[in-house]
Order: structure tokens, then C-alpha cells, then sequence
């Protein structure tokens, strides 16, 4: 009996080492490196989508993503540009169509350049004469206009013309 237990205790990692050796184990670590590269292609697929709806060079990112796994994404999520390029052209336009908006409803004094009201005949500031009245119902009209659009009245001669 003697010499049965001094062969069992001649190799005391015996079970580590079949544990190691197991099929399941080389399974379960083959899955685990092929979920890591699944992840780390589908990092590489998002930086490259994310910098070209981003207005970035998206092959440069997309590169640096292949070469430097995981890190290149992460730098990539620093330095990128904080507005997708669609929001970008979104805020221009609405800028330009504030500014237009803005434009046509601001008028200025052709003479001191200051804010004046539509229907003001006189800019408060220097009295530049900005409309005159019409002859019949007395309501501001440009000063070129010879026809009061309010009343159809002629403004040389005063007569309504329907």
C-alpha cells in the first residue's frame, strides 16, 4: 500500500494541470478571444461611421482604430468634433434664416443708420424724412409711391382713382 500512495503524490498538480488541459476551458478561452476581436472590429466600424457623420477624416480614424486596438478609439473620443456634421449644417441654416428674418424686420434710417419703426414718416434721431402721409387718409407710404395703396387715392392730385 505503501508504494500505491507514493505514486499518487508524486505529481500534487496533477489536477491543475486537468484542469488547464480541458477541452472546456480551451473552448471557453477560444470564445473569449473571439468576442474581444468581434468587439474591437465593431469599435473600428463604429469610429469610422462616427467621423464621417462627424465631417472627420474617417479612413485616418478608421485606421488608427485597426492599429491601435481599443486605444485609437478612445483617442478618437477625445479629439472628435463635439457636433455631428448634420447639426452643424442644421444651426447654419437656421442662423441664416434668423438673420434674414431679422433683416427684413429691422428697417434703418437711410441717413444716420439707426433703428427706426416700419411705419415712423420721420427717424426720431436726425428727422430724415423716411414716408410721407397720404393726402386723403393720412397713413405712412413710401415716398416714391404715387398711389396710396390704403385708399387709391393720387398723390399729386388727390383724386381717388376706383
Amino acid at each position: 500500500m505503501s508504494v500505491a500512495l507514493l505514486q499518487q503524490d508524486t505529481d500534487p498538480f496533477q489536477i491543475i494541470s486537468d484542469v488547464l488541459g480541458s477541452p472546456l476551458l480551451r473552448i471557453a478561452g477560444q470564445l473569449l478571444v473571439l468576442l474581444v476581436i468581434v468587439f474591437w472590429l465593431a469599435l473600428v466600424y463604429w469610429t469610422y461611421a462616427d467621423a464621417q457623420r462627424r465631417g472627420s477624416v474617417s479612413i485616418l480614424w478608421g485606421i488608427v482604430a485597426v492599429v491601435f486596438p481599443f486605444v485609437g478609439t478612445l483617442v478618437y473620443l477625445i479629439v472628435r468634433p463635439p457636433e455631428m456634421l448634420s447639426e452643424s449644417r442644421e444651426r447654419e441654416l437656421e442662423l441664416a434664416y434668423l438673420e434674414r428674418e431679422l433683416r427684413t424686420r429691422v428697417v434703418l434710417c437711410p441717413n444716420c443708420r439707426n433703428t427706426v419703426e416700419s411705419d415712423f414718416l420721420l427717424c426720431p434721431v436726425c428727422n430724415w424724412e423716411l414716408k410721407k402721409s397720404c393726402t386723403n387718409c393720412e397713413r405712412p407710404i413710401n415716398m416714391e409711391w404715387e398711389t396710396c395703396p390704403y385708399c387709391s387715392t393720387d398723390q399729386r392730385s388727390g383724386e381717388k382713382l376706383i
